[in-house]
Formats: C-alpha cells, sequence, structure tokens
C-alpha cells in the first residue's frame, strides 16, 4: 500500500509499504480521509516521532475492511473515525476513565502508524460509529474538535462571560465555533493573520470583537473592550509566553484561563504577572487531548451529535486538500507558511 512514512527528521517520503494485517481486538481501517495537525509539523521537520521510520497521522476516518480475532465482525463495511490514543487500561488514570491522561499510552501516528496511509491497524476499542449524514473529512476533524470542546468544558463559561480565543488556528477556530454554537454571546478573538479575521467574522464574531495581537497590546485592547472589567475566561492557543502573559494581565477579577497550546520553548512568569494570578485569585487550567469513553457524555460523542444535527461545519476550517501522494506539499505549505492555511486535509478518494 501508499503510505507517508516518516524515515528521520526532514525526511518525510510516500512509499509502498506493507498493507497490515488486524492483530487480536484490533481493526484494518481503509482510510478515507485523514488532517495534517499543527503538531505533525515539530514532528516531521524539528523533533521527530518516538519510533521511526513510521507513519504518521492521527485525524483520520475511513471503513473498516476486516476485523482481527476477537473483533465482532459486524463492524466490516462500517464507516467510522478513530480515537489515535491506545490507553494501557491498567494505570490509575484508566480505572478512573480519565484515559486522555492515561501514564503508558500508545498512540496512532506519533508512537505506531497512523492515518496518512491507504490502511491502518486500530483497536475495536477506539472505533466511534458514523451516521451517514457525517461526511469523511468531517469525522477526520473528530479529534481537533473534540480537543477543541475538552478545553472548553475544562472552564465552563457561562453565556454572560466575556470570552477571550487567543491563537486563530484550527482549535482557536473550532473552539470559537463551538462557544457560538453553546450559546456564549460575547466572543473576542486575537489572531494576526488577515485571513483570520475573515474566518472569525465568517463564523459569527463581531469585526470589533476582533483583535490583531501582532500590531498593539492586546491586554489593553481586552480590558478597554470589556469594560475595564477584563477577561471572565481567556483561552490561549498559541503555546508561548507572551499569550499566557496576555490572559493573565487581561483577566478579570475571579477569571479563568485555560492553556490549550503546546509550548513552543521554555514557559515562564515575570513576578509582577505572577502576582496577578495571586491577587486576582485566577484559575489557571491545563487542558490535553479529549475525553473518549464511549459514553454519550464525553467529548467525541459531543462532537458527532452537533455534526450529525447540522450545527457544526468543520469544513469550513478546510483550506487545502490533497491525496496521498500529493501530501508533502500540504506539509511543506505549514512548514514554510508560504500561504494562508487553517486545515489541510489528504483524501484518498477523489474529492
Amino acid at each position: 500500500m501508499k503510505a507517508l512514512v516518516l524515515k528521520d527528521i526532514e525526511k518525510l517520503e510516500i512509499e509502498n509499504i506493507d498493507k497490515p494485517s488486524p492483530e487480536p481486538g484490533e481493526v484494518l481501517v481503509n482510510v478515507k480521509a485523514c488532517g495534517i495537525c499543527g503538531s505533525d509539523i515539530p514532528r516531521a521537520y524539528k523533533d521527530g516521532a518516538h519510533n521511526m521510520p513510521l507513519v504518521i497521522g492521527h485525524e483520520f476516518a475511513g471503513v473498516v475492511e476486516a476485523c482481527g480475532q476477537e473483533v465482532d465482525e459486524g463492524w466490516i463495511g462500517k464507516r467510522v473515525g478513530v480515537f489515535p490514543l491506545i490507553p494501557c487500561g491498567e494505570c490509575e488514570c484508566c480505572k478512573i476513565r480519565k484515559y486522555e491522561m492515561c501514564k503508558r499510552y500508545s498512540y496512532n501516528g506519533s508512537r505506531r502508524n497512523g492515518g496518512f496511509a491507504e490502511y491502518v491497524t486500530v483497536p475495536e476499542w477506539n472505533l466511534i460509529e458514523l451516521p451517514e449524514t457525517v461526511t469523511m473529512e468531517q469525522a477526520a476533524m473528530l479529534e481537533p474538535m473534540a480537543v477543541a470542546v475538552h478545553a472548553i468544558r475544562r472552564v465552563n463559561p457561562s453565556s454572560e462571560d466575556a470570552v477571550v480565543v487567543m491563537g486563530l488556528g484550527t482549535i482557536g477556530l473550532l473552539a470559537v465555533m463551538f462557544l457560538i454554537d453553546m450559546g456564549v454571546k460575547n466572543i473576542f478573538a486575537i489572531g494576526n493573520k488577515d485571513f483570520q479575521k475573515k474566518m472569525v467574522m465568517e463564523l459569527g464574531v463581531p469585526e470589533e470583537h476582533y483583535f490583531d495581537g501582532s500590531k498593539d497590546n492586546a491586554a489593553e485592547w481586552i480590558i478597554a473592550n470589556t469594560n475595564y472589567l477584563g477577561a471572565d475566561v481567556f483561552f490561549e492557543c498559541i503555546g508561548k509566553n507572551e499569550s499566557l502573559a496576555v490572559g493573565i494581565e487581561a483577566a478579570a477579577p475571579l477569571g479563568k484561563i485555560c492553556s490549550v497550546g503546546n509550548p513552543h520553548s521554555d514557559m515562564g512568569l515575570d513576578r509582577d504577572v505572577y502576582w496577578k494570578i495571586l491577587r486576582n485569585q485566577l484559575t489557571v487550567k491545563g487542558t490535553w487531548n479529549s475525553s473518549f469513553t464511549h459514553e454519550v457524555d464525553d467529548d467525541w460523542h459531543y462532537v458527532l451529535d452537533r455534526l450529525q444535527q447540522g450545527r457544526i461545519h468543520p469544513e469550513k476550517l478546510i483550506t487545502h486538500r490533497y491525496d496521498l501522494e500529493n501530501i508533502v506539499d500540504g506539509f511543506e505549505i505549514m512548514r514554510d507558511k508560504k500561504e494562508p492555511y487553517v486545515k489541510v486535509m489528504c483524501m484518498t478518494d477523489k474529492y
């Protein structure tokens, strides 16, 4: 089969490799769509993966083609999304069903082969069946959507809160999309590109609620535009000291800050900024991955329900589509920032 193989750092190539066979408890998925995550870029070009050579890609969906032993063959032919984190099932976090915090997990696309291939094997436990109304490219965005929802649920903003999303990549824009769907009325978005402004306005954020954080003091702007009260909830979706400091500076007393972005480098706080956490009695929360428990109230089922109802349209964020043979072009666009992009999608079928 054809697959995108990360052979080593900066060595990303389309190759013909052996088609995998499902082990006991696993299924073979014929991949139909796979998105490039922002984390795939440093994985491919800077940090490498845990095991190489490796087929990367963890945002994918497809059709079950075969089942290993101990798997219900009723899965064959079903359209599925895939929760990419494979928990150990035995650690303390797994015992309380907080699988996203498993201490000994595996992961499709970073620790074992992932979705940038014609086929991939995954545990049956990691499957979620798709309604016919959900497209494959929507399903390939289940993972980033669930990540955004998980972050929102960590701080539970009310409909009347002043909510700021700083960083308008895929997760930030999806957070805006879901906050609007949840009925949050007072959303402010901070980006640094004209096309991000266009995107958030298309999602429903008023123009006067968008700010270009590269041009002026974002914290001052937030305070001035919230009747000098500050942000009740602040989502930091960049992973830089400067943006975290904006959230702390601009937070209202008793405000909540959710750190979402993967860190670009070491993180630290100036003494005066740290004082604001204490004196304003702020809540600073981290978020990681998403909840997947097979229950209707987990993040993945929440997202799937919104998709099925037609309330969420993540495909609006897909700016580039490639077939598997040309997906490296998409990686290079994201690496070099050659042109505006949000979600770059690989479709194994013709689009």
